[in-house]
């Protein structure tokens, strides 16, 4: 039986990217969420005319990937340290601004929802950081899948080994 898991940390694109080469996570789809604006558009979500956020959802094999090593790769993704405001894999040295780059994840169940508090105050106790974290955990909305050229943009731009 899969499971679905949706996390918001910058650009959907990187995220993706990452979380398609994990072994267990059977797809990764990039979209929209957390608003409440039906069926919204690339234009719309970046210029801010929707509460969505970028997003990737998901979709995993729970007896071959524990929802905490998604989690774990989550952190890896961005820098939670920002909202608004965040750095995605491939920009290291080019922070992406916009209310649609947040650091959220999005819990489908109570056990996600624990596993994500738990994460969240594990890393904020590590001593990693210099500054509060930014990241939200907040019950899952309806997702609404990007815009096809979205889908698997690096594959499709010659980039797979990114």
């Amino acid at each position: 039986m899969v499971k679905k898991a949706t996390f918001a940390a910058g650009c959907f694109w990187g995220i993706e990217n990452a979380f398609r080469k994990i072994k267990g996570v059977k797809s990764v789809l990039s979209g929209y969420t957390g608003g409440d604006i039906p069926d919204p558009k690339y234009k719309d979500v970046i210029k801010g005319k929707t509460d969505h956020v970028e997003a990737v959802q998901v979709t995993y094999d729970p007896s071959e990937i524990d929802y905490s090593k998604l989690i774990e790769e989550f952190w890896k993704l961005h820098d939670s340290k920002y909202s608004g405001c965040l750095v995605a894999p491939l920009t290291k040295d080019q922070p992406q601004f916009g209310r649609h780059y947040q650091s959220i994840i999005f819990y489908h169940d109570d056990d996600q929802k624990e596993v994500a508090t738990k994460a969240l105050r594990d890393q904020e106790k590590s001593g990693k950081y210099d500054s509060e974290l930014t990241t939200q955990i907040l019950p899952a909305k309806k997702f609404y899948a990007a815009e096809e050229y979205h889908q698997n943009f690096f594959q499709k731009q010659g980039y797979e080994d990114i």
